[in-house]
């Protein structure tokens, strides 16, 4: 999507430059300014349209997220309704920029007829899509600074005493999910290798103990794993944060676009991120699953469960354009006082979308 608004763009400038100059020579200024007008118009409707698709994705994640902590529906349901959303989003904002696109060719096309007699602006059409700054002036480069939508998840578990061989926790039912946005920013004026990244996500750490047991504060400061009574469908216990990321960004996009201008392309090519996180814990909740006799019982129990109130650790990723492999490690222990240093690692999928 953000290679079609990037060849509309272009495709306005061409169209602008070209009948820029027939309006000079033909039609005088005032018509010029009325076609910069109502360009530029268009061009604010295609970012409006974006804005409003993305902001509506957000919401309806967040929802699917709700109805996956209460249960409503499996970690596979809740995947795959994302994944319906974002494609159902991508399609609302082709349809939506294909009509834009339609009155630009009209545009265009009245122009050359020399049907457009307005004179109600002076603007000098100038048009920002999606991040992308062009105007004029074709040697002008685009803005340094772009932003992310920011969506990761995958396998989740704990360190031990430094090993996570013969863990205590199901290796691929235990999960994390995180979302968030990020700012971008090139950190060399005519260089676009090195970036500074920088946000905020929401991070859902998951893990589902082995052997039919649960997490039971002893009132002395421990969290201890212990036997169920009864025999467990399902254990998880979760942990929310909200945190800050920090990431030293290669982007080997390159130097120029493709167009071959002076702007510069991102998530474009091999991406390398290298850096950390520091935030606070939101909540700690446990969830059990089981059966007496006939019954089917779901028990959520709310509470500290003595883990650590602040989170911090390193992370790293690796991939191509939008998609990445993505590991992090907290560096503090989940638990304030247990005996044994458990510290949580994930290992998963992230995607970036511009």
């Amino acid at each position: 999507m953000t290679k079609f608004i990037l060849y509309l763009t272009v495709l306005i400038l061409l169209f602008a430059s070209k009948i820029q100059a027939q309006a000079t020579s033909h039609n005088g200024e005032q018509v010029k300014q009325a076609f910069d007008k109502q360009a530029n118009d268009i061009a604010s409707n295609i970012k409006k349209i974006t804005k409003e698709e993305k902001s509506a994705l957000k919401i309806e994640v967040e929802a699917v997220n709700v109805e996956l902590q209460n249960g409503k529906m499996t970690k596979e349901e809740a995947y795959a309704k994302k994944q319906k959303l974002a494609e159902a989003r991508a399609k609302n904002i082709e349809a939506r920029v294909a009509v834009e696109q339609e009155n630009l060719k009209t545009l265009v096309q009245k122009q050359v007829d020399g049907k457009i007699t307005e004179t109600d602006s002076s603007k000098t059409i100038v048009i920002h899509l999606d991040n992308k700054f062009c105007c004029n002036n074709k040697n002008k480069p685009e803005k340094r600074t772009t932003s992310q939508f920011v969506l990761a998840f995958g396998a989740n578990n704990l360190v031990t005493n430094s090993a996570v061989a013969n863990s205590d926790f199901y290796y691929w039912q235990s999960h994390f999910f995180e979302w968030g946005f990020t700012e971008n920013t090139r950190i060399f004026k005519n260089h676009n290798l090195l970036h500074f990244k920088y946000g905020f996500s929401v991070m859902y750490n998951n893990i589902s103990a082995t052997k039919n047991r649960y997490f039971v504060p002893d009132g002395n400061g421990q969290t201890n794993l212990e036997v169920f009574p009864y025999e467990l469908e399902d254990s998880r216990f979760k942990n929310v944060y909200l945190v800050a990321p920090l990431h030293l960004e290669f982007d080997f996009s390159g130097n120029k676009s493709k167009f071959g201008n002076s702007s510069f392309s991102t998530h474009q090519g091999v991406r390398f991120g290298i850096g950390g996180y520091g935030g606070f814990r939101i909540k700690s909740k446990q969830k059990l699953y089981y059966h007496i006799d006939d019954d089917k019982i779901r028990t959520k129990t709310k509470g500290n469960f003595n883990a650590n109130d602040f989170i911090y650790g390193v992370s790293t990723y690796l991939g191509y354009k939008e998609t990445s492999l993505y590991l992090k490690y907290d560096l503090n222990t989940l638990f304030e006082n247990n005996v044994a240093n458990q510290n949580n690692i994930s290992l998963g999928v992230r995607f970036d979308f511009n």
